[in-house]
């Protein structure tokens, strides 16, 4: 298994960075043809980024700024990312693999959300979220992998890119609750007898499992969609794909924790997600 995490032409400071903020998207790239790691790297990078502004700059105006200067850098088509590495890395990725900007500027609006604390309205509000995120990233990665057989697994994408917001959602758990955020979308929480405060306050457990089991049936339906376009994901381009193994096993640990989740993160140890990652890529099955 060691051989398949050689890296061959890579940009090596982008891939650094990479693997400091989505380790498990760095170990999918070095999975990926090593002729297309550098710009699956600066794109993977770039999602990390975006994702995890919220969690270095704590207030949303200072947040937005940021957001706005990736827009500002995204818009100006003689701009060769201003002595910023990443920057400049997603642009030579952008030009190179024609990729549009418009999806990647929808993805900075999308981010606006994480600033805040406002709840999450209902389940297309999720979908939608996810889709101009996870969903997107795959779509877009699929365009630099095998651009001509990419629009065939549009579909496919969209469903597994929700099934991975889903997944990362209850990963995240313990942190949303302490900061006040609920990605939950509401009427699911008024389905199983909860609202916004009670679902943070923790306090009635069974009400919380019954939610948490709903979550994870709506991340399973999609992942079963996903499935069921698999065969329209070109070899190429499944490298795509390959984080998407890792959300069954999240939605399993869930519906065994519950409540717990809330306050206790879940996550798979590392060798685990490598080897999940390894062998779909081997099965192209996810």
């Amino acid at each position: 298994m060691t051989g398949e995490f050689t890296v061959q032409q890579p940009d090596l400071q982008i891939l650094a960075t990479l693997r400091e903020t989505d380790r498990d998207r760095y170990l999918a790239c070095l999975l990926s043809p090593p002729e297309k790691r550098h710009s699956l790297a600066a794109l993977c990078a770039f999602y990390a980024e975006i994702a995890r502004v919220r969690d270095v700059i704590h207030e949303p105006l200072p947040g937005e700024i940021r957001l706005q200067w990736w827009r500002d850098i995204l818009a100006n088509e003689q701009s060769d990312g201003a002595g910023h590495p990443l920057a400049g890395a997603l642009l030579r990725c952008i030009r190179e693999h024609r990729l549009p900007v418009a999806v990647l500027q929808n993805m900075i609006d999308a981010r606006i959300f994480d600033l805040y604390d406002d709840p999450m309205q209902d389940r297309s509000a999720l979908e939608g979220y996810a889709g101009e995120t996870a969903s997107a990233l795959i779509q877009l990665s699929s365009l630099i992998l095998d651009p001509e057989k990419a629009p065939n697994s549009a579909e496919a994408a969209g469903h597994a890119g929700v099934a991975q917001t889903i997944a990362g959602l209850l990963l995240l758990l313990p942190i949303h609750s302490r900061r006040g955020q609920v990605y939950l979308p509401a009427e699911l929480l008024s389905a199983t007898g909860l609202d916004r405060e009670t679902w943070l306050a923790g306090r009635d457990a069974d009400a919380i499992g019954r939610a948490i089991r709903a979550f994870c049936g709506l991340g399973r339906d999609h992942l079963a969609e996903a499935r069921k376009g698999a065969k329209s994901i070109s070899a190429r381009n499944f490298s795509a794909f390959i984080p998407v193994a890792l959300a069954e096993p999240v939605f399993d640990r869930a519906e065994a924790a519950v409540a717990q989740i809330l306050r206790h993160p879940m996550q798979p140890p590392q060798w685990q997600r490598q080897w999940r990652m390894w062998r779909a890529s081997r099965r192209r099955q996810f």
